[in-house]
């Protein structure tokens, strides 16, 4: 069995890489939302269907990304409380 020490620099690595997971839901947000703002503009006084389903597609896209962000921040807590408790 691994010793405490151990687990917990398993621990904070498995955290570093949520870290890097992170910032990159975090791009990925950002992006989707400069996507957005480009679409809206490019399409401007459009009335079409596909204007609109892509807009709610998009924005889908962006709550799926922040729901993904939020999970993260609950794993972090668990795995944090976790290592105190050792």
């Amino acid at each position: 069995m691994a010793s405490v020490a151990e687990l917990r620099a398993a621990v904070e690595a498995a955290l570093q890489q949520v870290t890097e997971g992170q910032q990159a839901i975090q791009a990925a947000r950002e992006k989707i939302g400069e996507a957005q703002q480009s679409l809206a503009a490019a399409l401007d006084g459009s009335a079409s269907d596909a204007v609109g389903a892509a807009h709610a597609s998009l924005s889908q896209a962006e709550q799926q990304l922040e729901d993904s962000f939020t999970a993260t921040l609950a794993a972090v807590e668990q795995a944090h409380s976790y290592t105190a408790s050792l």
